[in-house]
């Protein structure tokens, strides 16, 4: 772009000198100057608009090789511009911004690297709308041919987080490698946008206590998790191969979810035994969050539901689906 931009200057400085040569040379008026200029640049062989002297004929002359070789390098820079594909680069950002501008409550993942890329899958096969942010021009390339919105730059860069709508984002995930790096991102995505939700990898068990007062609302550290997994897997194995199975993780399409009931929900005001729930959609209440923040972690079939409780259920994809539409309308 700056060497094109170069040569169109150079193109545009000799017109400017042609026509101020021509000017003062031939103290012609100013649109005489300038036509002479452009059909002596031009090479397009037309005669002179006055009779030249001596001067003017020199002048003429070194005009004739100036433009010749403004417009040869000029005409140079737009193929290259042309053939490398910048322009379908520059299209390219042009349509990545209008999607993002589109986007509200989405999920800006920072960081496509071992933990993240998994995070990105996980968001997609969801349906969920999301942006990604890396500085390796490899893997921002793989999730655009993934169909993601991708963007290459630095996310603890606030320029780069408001790139991606951080404004406009429901939950941010901050997928970098280091702690350090984590917790820059954490604290401008809290400063741009105080209602995200912000989910954060820790490499150290130290960092998690950072990450929460630096405005994480979870901090989630692999190695302490994995190696919990492990321990569960040995010790308690059959209760593993139910987390798999509700996770997803052993390709049963079986889901732990969060429903939230609105206000014109037919749940609402009925009792879970009432609502038939499990009868009518398939899935099965597991927990309760209510609005003052308590969880009611085993349900009876007497609560009564409201409106603005957040259902935790279990059940295939279809069944949750089902309840979430009923949940959310008469």
């Amino acid at each position: 772009m700056r060497r094109l931009a170069w040569a169109i200057g150079l193109v545009v400085g000799v017109m400017v000198v042609g026509t101020l040569g021509y000017a003062l040379l031939e103290h012609w008026s100013f649109l005489d100057a300038l036509y002479m200029t452009v059909i002596t640049v031009g090479t397009v062989g037309f005669s002179e608009v006055h009779p030249l002297d001596t001067a003017g004929r020199v002048f003429t002359i070194v005009m004739v090789f100036a433009g010749v070789g403004a417009l040869a390098f000029a005409l140079g820079q737009l193929i290259e511009f042309l053939l490398e594909g910048h322009l379908t680069n520059i299209l390219e950002v042009r349509r990545m911004e209008k999607r993002i501008s589109d986007l509200e409550g989405h999920t800006i993942l920072a960081g496509l690297g071992r933990v993240g890329g998994v995070t990105a899958r996980s968001l997609a096969d969801e349906g969920a709308s999301f942006v990604v942010i890396d500085t390796n021009p490899e893997a921002t390339r793989l999730a655009s041919a993934a169909g993601w919105i991708a963007i290459e730059g630095d996310a603890t860069d606030e320029g780069t987080l408001l790139k991606a709508g951080i404004r406009e984002a429901g939950s941010i995930v901050t997928a970098l490698p280091g702690d350090a790096e984590n917790l820059f991102v954490t604290i401008s995505a809290r400063s741009l946008n105080p209602d995200a939700f912000i989910v954060a990898r820790s490499e150290h068990e130290t960092t998690e206590a950072k990450l929460i007062k630096a405005g994480a609302n979870r901090v989630i550290t692999p190695n302490v998790i994995g190696g919990r997994r492990m321990a569960s897997m040995v010790l308690h194995p059959t209760v593993d191969d139910y987390l798999d199975l509700v996770s997803g993780t052993q390709g049963v399409e079986f889901r732990l979810q969060e429903v939230e009931l609105a206000e014109d929900s037919s749940f609402v005001g009925k009792s879970i035994a009432e609502a038939r729930i499990r009868e009518t959609t398939g899935a099965q209440v597991v927990a309760i969050l209510n609005q003052n923040g308590t969880v009611d972690a085993n349900p009876s079939a007497a609560t009564e539901l409201c409106a603005g409780q957040r259902l935790v259920v279990l059940g295939s994809v279809e069944q949750v689906a089902v309840l979430t539409e009923r949940a959310c309308h008469l």
